[in-house]
C-alpha cells in the first residue's frame, strides 16, 4: 500500500480550498485530516472519502467502491469510506465540495462518538 510523495502532494493540492488539510501515514496507507478529524484515507494511491447517511447517496449514484480490508478472522471488513469518483480529479472545485461533505460526515461521526461516551460515563 505504498503511497508516493507525488500522490500525497497532488491530493493536498486538490484539497487546498479546505485550508488546513494534512496527510498522516498510517497502517501502510495514509489518513487525510482536516480540523482535527479524518475526512479521507489513501490506500494504493486511491482516495476514499468519509461517508455517512448524509453523503452516501452521492457516492452510490457514482458507483463508488466502499473501502474494505481483510480482518484478522479472514473476513472482509467494511469501513465508512468510499472511493472518490474519477471525474473529481479533473474538477478541483467539485473535489473540494465532496471533501467538505466528507468533513461534515466526519464531524457528525465524531459528535456521535462524544455523545456515546458521555452517556457511558
Amino acid at each position: 500500500m505504498a503511497i508516493s510523495p507525488e500522490y500525497n502532494a497532488f491530493i493536498l493540492e486538490m484539497l487546498e480550498p479546505l485550508e488546513g488539510a494534512s496527510i498522516r501515514r498510517m497502517f501502510g496507507g495514509a489518513g487525510v485530516f482536516c480540523h482535527g478529524v479524518m475526512i479521507a484515507l489513501i490506500a494504493d494511491e486511491r482516495l476514499y472519502f468519509k461517508v455517512d447517511d448524509g453523503n452516501r447517496p452521492d457516492f452510490e449514484a457514482e458507483d463508488c467502491e466502499q473501502f474494505t480490508y481483510s480482518a484478522k478472522n479472514g473476513k472482509r471488513a467494511l469501513m465508512s469510506y468510499y472511493t472518490a469518483p474519477d471525474f473529481l480529479y479533473d474538477e478541483p472545485e467539485e473535489m473540494a465540495d465532496w471533501a467538505r461533505k466528507a468533513l461534515d460526515a466526519a464531524l457528525r461521526a465524531n459528535a456521535q462518538k462524544t455523545k456515546s461516551l458521555k452517556k457511558k460515563n
